[in-house]
């Protein structure tokens, strides 16, 4: 397995000194090639378990182990090595950098490549960008950028070290319902090209249905929801 979650919890302290609850003991199993979405609503703790799969933070107790390596026990600067690696990221905000082109944005995660991935860089960066469909944009900065277009180059810039796992944080929030769909599309399809692991986070029941898998997160509780494929599609329509 090449995710795997055990009893994961997150407690943190509010400035009365009382602890919060955010994750109570969250198990979850992801291998390389599914497409996972975990909904929720808005405070049930869904970003802050992205965190936690994509070592951005750190469960207060439980075990994580990815491709058998407990990522507990490891230090900062290997945790960060496996994340550059492991992980390709696409957050709601996009977080682009905004004086710099579409191509420098989606060049800067090879910045800290090594040899080859590292020299050709600047070649690896423009394929990416023209199979999304953006290479006469290559020299366009973010301002210049529809919603749309920033989001391909932000998945662009998600895909180019070829993760093995892709993280998608509301990757559709900012988006209208059409350009939302064209974006799943194409994260499913990149996810399935690599055989990557695509994990998305969302409160959009009509994007949470085109996974594979689908768990719900409420009151920091994670469960599977069995065949709800069907109730999502059939909420949908109605």
């Amino acid at each position: 397995m090449m995710i795997s979650l055990r009893g994961i919890t997150r407690t943190v302290t509010l400035a009365d000194g009382s602890p919060l609850e955010i994750l109570k003991g969250v198990d979850l199993d992801v291998d390389a090639g599914d497409y996972v979405s975990i909904v929720g609503r808005s405070g049930t703790g869904k970003t802050t378990l992205l965190n936690i799969l994509g070592m951005l933070d750190k469960s207060s107790a439980g075990t994580y182990e990815l491709d058998g390596k407990n990522v507990m026990k490891m230090g900062e600067s290997r945790r960060t090595r496996l994340r550059g690696s492991t992980f390709g990221f696409v957050f709601q905000q996009f977080n682009l950098l905004p004086k710099r082109t579409a191509h420098d944005n989606v060049i800067a995660p090879l910045m800290y490549a090594h040899g080859a991935q590292f020299w050709r860089r600047k070649s690896t960066a423009r394929d990416v960008l023209e199979r999304l469909g953006l290479g006469e944009r290559l020299e366009s900065t973010p301002q210049h950028l529809s919603g749309g277009e920033q989001q391909r180059v932000a998945i662009a810039r998600a895909l180019v070290r070829s993760p093995k796992v892709i993280l998608c944080d509301e990757p559709t929030g900012a988006l209208d319902v059409e350009t939302g769909a064209l974006i799943m599309d194409t994260l499913r399809d990149a996810a399935r090209a690599s055989n990557a692991a695509l994990i998305v986070i969302t409160h959009d029941l009509a994007i949470a249905a085109r996974a594979d898998v689908i768990y719900t997160l409420a009151d920091g509780v994670l469960h599977r929801a069995e065949g709800v494929q069907q109730s999502v599609a059939e909420m949908v329509e109605a």
